[in-house]
């Protein structure tokens, strides 16, 4: 079997985790645990294998692109869209991460979710997530790419509604619904436009045709597409639904934030980026979007207790940062770190998890501390990603978050670079904290079963109950908010997670340490850009001035994570000296509380649906719809009735009377003739 044989067997990748799904769907109960989250598990970790393949097959065929076609989806008229499927070293390179990120979620989802009562239910669900995350990126059309697109977007209402006994969970699965909702309209909208200036919408068509397009028609479709992508990347402002998605589990938020949904964006700019170099303008407004947003999560993830929160608002950062990139053109500098992200968020994600195992699901990190004594392996590893996503020399961050700095500022972008920096010293600051508070410092989760010192008195939170799968509700997220001692069950000292969660604990960390091997700043080394060459083809990333310019912003981008790093070790090396005593609280001032209630932009959006939008709706729907609409409509249909009622006393059916109207008829005719002859 030849190499294009083998790229023509690339549906096999989407199908394994499609029928592990459909397996699980059926008969998981009778299945029963463990078995049906290894069943879950083969199946992705096959498709990761069959990736494999399908990668190094690509890598001996020229041009490195392939399409095959499925079947004929369906046909209208003229227009007909084929079920196929794209291989490039695009979707390749996603496919590696989707799968193999994605393989070791669910590996650490066995031990994870151990004694669920939906237990299989939630491997049938992270196998059709993933499944469609593949469809997503392999699609060899938009529309295709959209099927996918609605795939993960389903498959995030049911996860993050998971636990929907919590009103909680089931209010956070619909506000990420409803809010992608949004970016789908500017995804159909750019579809239609596509298929009615260029006649369809494949991408070997649109991709080559989109420099024929008028600049205006062309910025019209990149920002639709954009709109897209800020919805399912929670970018500005459609971001409101991914801190809410923590009410998922654990696992549920690592797959969320590495391996599949919030990528899906990105990856779309990425691959439209013809559309965006013709237009010019709409590559700025991705870059300041990305910019804007990457600094405004990184102020709220600053003063954040949640321990996934904390994570939650960094992933908005991060992303911010990817579109930063495609903004000025550097997209394999995007896609790079895409990747390294993954193998970092994956990883903090999963560590945040195995923390709460550890502390029977407690997530505010003002009740942590000093657990590296507990959880040796959790901290060692947590700490990888740390570094990682702090930028520090030689973990895969610093590689790729340099890259898209030095990107800025050889594209002469100066304000988006500013503005990437000043948010990688708060990305390492807030990540530091993290990392204090709740693996150094004093220990501040006993004696459990007692009020917290400093804690106000006031009503207690009840405790969850251990093992039953049930993570507590945010009553933390505003730090200068008053809230309640939680009063827990009396348990044992923390505990390290079992081996089932750790190993994929260890295989990222140590992904998180080599990953930036995949693109090394130097000319023989650029692996993952050189690879990624086929599909950038016309487009112009900026390029180092000279080595010295290059190495001199590098320093600079090492110099501010570190600054970053010892700020925030100054502020918490000794942790919390009681529950409320936040360090930054006297030195934010006024703007604390703005951070801590995350701008109020969720606030205004809610007050302004509950307020103005709802009225409007009113309106809308008992006086313009139910009194002029309506009213036309059934004005409409009366007159007619009232009108057939009179015609019917006409058609009486009796002889005498036709007889009348006859002779009637008769005279006004005669009359009419003798008035023209006069």
């Amino acid at each position: 079997m030849n190499s294009r044989d083998l790229l023509d067997l690339a549906w096999i990748i989407p199908l394994l985790p499609l029928a592990g799904a459909v397996v699980l769907l059926f008969f998981g109960k009778r299945i029963g645990e463990p078995r049906a989250g290894w069943i879950g598990t083969t199946m992705i970790g096959l498709s990761f294998v069959w990736t494999v393949v399908t990668f190094a097959a690509l890598r001996d065929v020229e041009p490195r692109s392939h399409v095959r076609t499925i079947f004929s989806w369906f046909a209208a008229g003229g227009f007909q869209v084929k079920m196929g499927f794209l291989v490039d070293p695009l979707s390749v390179t996603m496919l590696l991460f989707v799968t193999g990120v994605g393989t070791l979620i669910t590996l650490y989802s066995i031990g994870y979710m151990h004694g669920d009562e939906r237990y299989s239910r939630f491997f049938a669900y992270m196998n059709l997530f993933a499944a469609s995350m593949i469809i997503l990126v392999l699609g060899s059309s938009f529309l295709v790419t959209f099927l996918g697109w609605e795939g993960v977007g389903l498959c995030s209402y049911l996860l993050i509604s998971f636990w929907f006994e919590r009103n909680s969970a089931a209010v956070a699965g619909k506000k990420a619904f409803v809010t992608n909702r949004v970016g789908d309209f500017g995804f159909m909208i750019a579809m239609f436009l596509i298929f009615a200036h260029l006649g369809s919408l494949d991408y070997g068509v649109t991709l080559t045709k989109a420099s024929t397009l008028s600049n205006g028609t062309a910025t019209a479709i990149a920002l639709l597409l954009f709109l897209g992508a800020v919805g399912k990347s929670a970018q500005l402002p459609l971001h409101i639904w991914l801190p809410d998605a923590m009410e998922g589990p654990t696992p549920v938020s690592a797959m969320l934030h590495a391996a599949t949904m919030v990528t899906a964006g990105v990856y779309l700019v990425v691959r439209a980026h013809p559309f965006f170099q013709h237009s010019g303008s709409a590559g700025e407004w991705v870059g300041w979007v990305g910019a804007i947003t990457a600094l405004f999560a990184a102020t709220v993830a600053m003063v954040n207790n949640d321990i996934k929160r904390v994570l939650a608002y960094s992933t908005i950062s991060q992303l911010g940062y990817m579109f930063l990139a495609a903004g000025v053109g550097a997209y394999s500098a995007a896609i790079f770190h895409m990747v390294t992200h993954a193998f970092f968020k994956a990883l903090l994600f999963l560590g945040a998890g195995s923390v709460m195992h550890g502390l029977h699901d407690e997530q505010d990190m003002r009740r942590m501390g000093n657990l590296r004594r507990y959880m040796p392996i959790t901290a060692l590893t947590f700490i990888f990603g740390w570094l990682a996503i702090a930028g520090i020399i030689p973990f895969a961050g610093f590689w790729s978050k340099d890259e898209i700095l030095a990107s800025a500022w050889f594209d002469h972008s100066y304000g988006l670079w500013a503005v990437g920096a000043v948010t990688a010293v708060l990305t390492a600051f807030y990540m530091t904290r993290q990392v204090w508070l709740v693996f150094f410092g004093n220990e501040r989760w006993h004696p459990l079963g007692e009020q917290i010192p400093g804690t106000p008195d006031v009503d207690t939170v009840p405790a969850q109950q251990p093992g039953s799968g049930d993570e507590p509700v945010n009553v933390l997220a505003h730090a200068d908010e008053p809230v309640s001692a939680k009063v827990a069950e009396v348990h044992d000292q923390p505990h390290e997670s079992p081996p089932i969660m750790t190993i994929p604990l260890v295989v990222l960390a140590i992904f998180s340490l080599v990953g930036g091997g995949l693109d090394l700043p130097f000319r023989k080394l650029e692996v993952l850009n050189h690879w990624l060459d086929p599909v950038f083809v016309g487009g112009h990333a900026p390029e180092p001035t000279s080595f010295t310019a290059g190495f001199a912003l590098s320093t600079v981008a090492l110099v501010l994570a570190i600054t970053g790093i010892l700020v925030g070790v100054a502020f918490y090396k000794r942790g919390l000296p009681s529950f409320d005593a936040e360090p930054l609280r006297a030195r934010l001032g006024p703007l604390y509380p703005v951070f801590a209630h995350a701008w109020y932009i969720d606030e205004g959006i809610a007050a302004a649906v509950g307020g103005p939008v709802r009225r409007a709706a009113e309106w809308l729907a008992h006086t313009f719809d139910g009194r002029i609409i309506d009213g036309a409509v059934n004005g409409l249909g009366l007159l007619f009735r009232d009108g057939g009622q009179g015609l019917r006393r006409v058609q009486s059916g009796l002889v005498r009377t036709y007889a009348v109207f006859i002779a009637l008829g008769a005279a006004g005719l005669l009359l009419f003739v003798m008035l023209r002859a006069a």
